[in-house]
């Protein structure tokens, strides 16, 4: 079989416009996630995005305060682009789970489902009578979730943390940045949907252990925690050699050359890393005399300090003369790794994200066309999928109160007078578009 062949074989494989003719990898999974921020949220985000039936359960009028987080107070259509990137394809209703009749709405719906997503403060569910102890009697298949910043016991739990907090925590923020610099937080919120990932790997690890058992369990991610497990050789440098990690700014001192550099019209990375591409690289910067240094021809020999600077010296000054695209080009041809620091705008208009819908273009009911991050993993026979957005505080409950709990109108209207359940309140954040016409983006 030829090379091409497998490509075309792939791209056939993974046709992006036959995702919605295939079945979905999680389908018959039903979460509970009672969430606000970023953290709980993404946790469940991740399993909608692979065919989960996602509840979101919030508090009513105001909901997640996450609602009410926007960039640069942007709000789109009434909605915050911060919240809607981490609550896609969930259903939203809105129960006060703090007052008996709440929590027994909440009881029923554990009862009837698989997963329960939580990051209150640790213990908080369990003081409200519905933490793991409670609800494990009740349907002792269920898995729950707890993410926090610091873990449900020890020295740390009751800290209050945030992406910061746990970037600070993890040592990430002591690495980052340049030598005789301050420390520096990453722009994104890396705790969070780092900790996110660890814990739908934690929840997927659950479900096929119940499979085998029968038996639920509860699992325990920490925020910071989570970001510690990625931190490479950083702890194994100081546990065997007494060494600290030192900020060296956009370049990598364990794999040589590594890094960032300013091009004539913008920042490219540039990696060569092993000794065939780096061959490749000094070929393209017409280096021959690097080419032939036998003190530089291994990795090892780069890594020395000495050797190491000398060749991000010259590899600064050559990226420099260059534009993005010809050193680019460049790495193609020569076989090393070159790549433009790419902007929101770059994803947006590049055409290769969009085919393979890592980012995805598509028409939401409710707010109209959106353009979003698509699923990260691909799977073939079991495809993720975008099929709406964030929805308004308690958009769902006449849904899901019916079909799942089997309430009537008289007895959801009832509830609804003694503020159990609710929907959303008269603010930006909460409510649907302005000129939304009362049935658009409903489930009936």
């Amino acid at each position: 079989m030829a090379a091409d062949d497998y490509f075309d074989w792939t791209e056939k494989l993974f046709d992006p416009e036959a995702i919605f003719f295939k079945p979905e990898a999680l389908k018959g999974i039903r979460v509970l996630e009672l969430c606000t921020r970023v953290f709980g949220p993404v946790t469940a985000d991740l399993l909608a995005d692979l065919g989960a039936e996602v509840i979101k359960i919030e508090l009513p009028g105001v909901g997640d305060l996450m609602r009410y987080v926007a960039p640069r107070g942007f709000f789109y259509k009434n909605i915050s682009p911060a919240f809607t990137h981490m609550n896609h394809n969930k259903y939203h209703v809105a129960i006060d789970i703090r007052k008996p009749k709440g929590a027994e709405l909440l009881k029923q719906l554990v009862a009837r489902s698989d997963v329960l997503v939580e990051n209150f403060r640790p213990g908080t569910m369990d003081r409200w009578g519905v933490g793991y102890r409670q609800l494990k009697e009740l349907n002792p298949r269920l898995i729950y979730q707890a993410n926090s910043g610091f873990g449900q016991w020890s020295t740390y739990r009751d800290r209050p943390s945030y992406d910061a907090t746990s970037q600070a925590m993890s040592g990430f923020s002591a690495t980052t940045g340049f030598p005789g610099r301050p420390p520096l937080k990453i722009g994104i919120w890396i705790g969070d949907y780092t900790g996110a990932l660890f814990a739908t790997l934690g929840i997927l690890a659950a479900l096929y252990a119940r499979s085998r058992t029968g038996q639920g369990q509860m699992i325990d991610v920490s925020q910071g925690e989570s970001l510690i497990r990625i931190q490479d050789w950083t702890w194994l440098l100081w546990s065997l050699f007494g060494k600290e990690r030192r900020r060296v700014g956009n370049v990598d001192v364990a794999m040589v050359p590594s890094g960032v550099f300013r091009a004539k019209d913008g920042f490219v990375a540039v990696s060569a890393v092993d000794d065939g591409s780096f061959q490749g690289l000094c070929e393209a910067m017409g280096a021959q005399d690097l080419r032939d240094d036998e003190e530089i021809e291994s990795l090892c020999g780069r890594l020395k300090e000495e050797n190491r600077d000398r060749i991000y010296e010259r590899l600064s000054r050559w990226v420099a003369d260059h534009t993005v695209r010809q050193v680019e080009d460049l790495g193609v041809r020569h076989g090393f790794s070159a790549q433009r620091v790419a902007s929101a705008r770059d994803h947006y208009e590049d055409e290769h994200l969009r085919f393979r819908r890592a980012v995805w273009e598509f028409e939401d009911p409710l707010y109209g066309p959106v353009v979003e991050y698509g699923p990260g993993p691909k799977l073939s026979e079991t495809p993720g999928r975008m099929r709406w957005i964030a929805r308004p505080v308690g958009f769902h409950n006449d849904y899901i109160f019916r079909t799942l709990l089997g309430l009537d109108a008289d007895t959801v209207k009832a509830l609804t007078d003694e503020g159990i359940v609710g929907t959303w309140a008269d603010r930006i954040g909460a409510k649907p578009p302005e000129d939304w016409n009362g049935q658009a983006g409903r489930v009936f």
